[in-house]
């Protein structure tokens, strides 16, 4: 999925008015790190690779489990896993926020959205709850199944994203055959068409990363699919979904970085 990021204010080392020239500013790392560290997303997603790596490495055998090391991973894996939800506090806003701001085009859409904002906002509402029955503040007994339900709703929100995801694309597939006929006539013509070269370079990385986007769900609802049948079956073995959470992780953080 793909919530619109908190709102954060700017560090002073980020201001534009300190630093007026965009291109500087596109060239200093560690400014962009710095405003990419100062997002919820950003630190979440750093810990998402940190985990998922760790799972490869534990799921892959290349440890034997009695070695110490072997059990310091799974003690961090697991740290980390908890220390994530508590990134998730009050995100759901987030997708409350994007289904009231948007415009839909058709009750189709309106259905659509309402899925894909839906099933993601309750499941980060629910997070919280798990988050606080690891953390040891509620009974634990209640985290199984809220950790069911949350999967649920979870696995329906991709469902949605990614249908809206295929809609966009084809959407763009559309403006860019539009604009292709209009290069193609201007070059008959021998007019200028620089102009709409730029436009068909955003489209390009536009559809690029709209592309990514929909392997991260796809990524993500594997993840999903074999939480909701409690790693058993097809498509639930631990180094098939630890390689699609670290795959999810770093089109997430590219994402992230480029957003920032």
């Amino acid at each position: 999925m793909e919530p619109n990021a908190s709102s954060l204010l700017p560090s002073p080392s980020c201001n534009p008015t300190q630093n007026p020239n965009p291109v500087a500013k596109e060239r200093d790392f560690l400014n962009h790190l710095e405003a990419y560290l100062a997002k919820r997303d950003g630190v979440d997603k750093l810990l998402k690779i940190s985990r998922y790596a760790t799972k490869i490495i534990l799921a892959s055998s290349l440890l034997p489990e009695a070695l110490p090391l072997s059990r310091r991973f799974k003690a961090f894996e697991s740290s980390v896993g908890v220390s994530r939800k508590a990134f998730r506090l009050g995100k759901f806003v987030q997708d409350l926020n994007a289904l009231r701001c948007s415009s839909f085009d058709s009750t189709h859409e309106l259905v659509l959205s309402m899925i894909a904002y839906g099933g993601e906002g309750l499941y980060y509402f629910i997070e919280q709850f798990v988050w606080l029955a690891k953390s040891g503040l509620i009974d634990s007994k209640h985290a199984r199944n809220l950790q069911k339900i949350g999967a649920w709703a979870e696995f329906i929100g991709y469902v949605g994203s990614i249908s809206l995801k295929i809609r966009d694309l084809k959407r763009i597939a559309a403006d860019e055959e539009r604009l292709r006929s209009i290069i193609e006539i201007a070059a008959t013509r021998g007019d200028k068409f620089g102009e709409e070269e730029m436009k068909m370079r955003k489209l390009r990385e536009k559809k690029l990363m709209k592309r990514l986007s929909v392997v991260q769900d796809l990524a993500d609802g594997v993840m999903v699919f074999a939480d909701i049948r409690d790693g058993e079956g097809r498509l639930s073995g631990p180094l098939l979904i630890s390689s699609a959470g670290l795959l999810s992780a770093l089109i997430s953080a590219h994402k992230n970085w480029l957003s920032c």
